[in-house]
């Protein structure tokens, strides 16, 4: 365990940690502490804190002692060195016209160099204002370009509403603030109202933008139907602080608008929505009567008779259902290519039909026959070849025509 406090630098400037080293520091003591740019005079303002080293985040830097009575004393002297160097900088930025405009100056505790700052619209060549600086202080200079919002707050000011501006009393650090949250707080979009003295956006929009965003969220959008206890008709305003609503109420051929409060509003089509939850939760409950591992013992309690008429229902295949696999299939035929149709005749060519026996011998034509009549007997004495291909429906009408041409006298 460890003991941090919170130290600044700078009138409501940003907040440092420090470890106390063994040290007993009050809010409101100076102590010098080693910081990025050497050792510096800070104030105590967040008193000494038990913390688990474990779980603070980077390694904390060590108040190197308690600020004595000199200390303090020098630190005054630094700031009056200060006004000097920040006249006599402001007059070598004229002789070099410079489009630059100094905000504040700062001599380090130990007197190692002095840090300007400034505020410019772009970039800024201050190479020879630098080298006249260094041969008038003897030290480092530094010169750092700085925001408008920065400048604000070292300078100070009153704000719109009258009161000293926040970044100048206690905010530490800047929060990101967008025209977004002037509109859900129903603001004038006019800049000179929503804007600070540094002319951006100020900085209090952000500080009730959370219950603005929550309170939106359970209240009905302008123009939607709701409920009344005086009747129903469509929203036109909100009031997000007082979490009321205004509504139209038609009357025949008159119109009022009515402030409600937004436990009396019911919105339309809410009704369902409130009970969906409940209806889920009882389907949840009825699919957990019986569980994945309890389907086997449900299966084991069936009869033998039930698990055999399943299976006949299983195998069963309506018999329409296999005379369609038994049918030729039908060939589809394609855009742009000719349909190949299949001649029914095929296979009687091949092979005799019973019909082609009853033709009579003078219908046919005559056909010269070897002079070997041998193999002719031999043909008559083989027996009939069963047929291997099946006949089509179009072989079976053509042969039941021939029988009846056959039949005639």
């Amino acid at each position: 365990m460890g003991k941090l406090i919170g130290v600044q630098f700078q009138q409501n400037g940003k907040l440092y940690y420090f470890d106390t080293n063994g040290f007993e520091v009050k809010p409101g003591t100076y102590v010098i502490v080693d910081t990025s740019r050497g050792y510096d005079l800070g104030e105590v303002v967040l008193g000494a804190r038990e913390i688990d080293e474990e779980t603070w985040k980077g390694s904390l830097k060590k108040v190197i002692r308690i600020a004595t009575q000199q200390d303090i004393q020098h630190g005054i002297e630094n700031r009056l060195k200060e006004r000097e160097a920040f006249e006599l900088c402001q007059k070598k930025i004229a002789e070099h016209k410079l489009e630059m405009k100094l905000v504040s100056v700062e001599y380090a505790f130990d007197n190692s160099k002095i840090l300007f700052f400034f505020t410019a619209n772009g970039r800024v060549d201050f190479r020879s204002l630098v080298k006249d600086l260094a041969s008038i202080f003897k030290m480092r200079i530094e010169l750092r370009q700085i925001g408008v919002r920065d400048e604000a707050k070292m300078l100070g000011g009153l704000g719109p509403c009258g009161r000293p501006i926040c970044c100048g009393t206690f905010l530490d650090s800047f929060q990101p603030v967008s025209i977004k949250m002037a509109k859900e707080q129903n603001l004038s979009l006019n800049p000179t109202k929503i804007s600070g003295v540094c002319g951006r956006l100020m900085c209090c929009l952000k500080y009730e933008q959370d219950h603005y965003e929550q309170t939106r969220k359970r209240m009905p959008k302008v123009g939607r139907e709701v409920t009344t206890p005086d009747g129903t008709g469509p929203v036109t305003d909100l009031n997000i602080v007082k979490e009321t609503v205004f509504v139209r109420l038609t009357n025949g051929d008159t119109s009022e608008i009515k402030e409600y409060s937004l436990d009396v509003i019911v919105r339309n089509g809410d009704e369902g929505s409130r009970n969906e939850p409940a209806r889920r939760e009882n389907n949840r409950e009825r699919n957990s009567e019986i569980p994945a591992q309890n389907l086997d013992e449900a299966n084991e309690q069936k009869t033998d008779e039930q698990i055999g008429s399943e299976k006949k229902n299983v195998n069963r295949q309506p018999e329409e259902g296999r005379k369609e696999k038994n049918r030729p299939k039908v060939r589809k035929g394609i855009l742009g290519q000719p349909v190949r149709r299949e001649n029914p005749n095929r296979a009687d060519r091949e092979t005799p039909t019973p019909a082609q026996e009853h033709v009579k011998p003078a219908q046919q034509p005559a056909q010269k026959t070897p002079e070997t009549p041998a193999p002719a007997k031999a043909a008559k004495e083989t027996p009939p070849q069963k047929e291997t291909k099946q006949s089509s429906p179009w072989a079976d009408a053509l042969q039941k025509a021939m029988e009846a041409i056959g039949e005639e006298p």
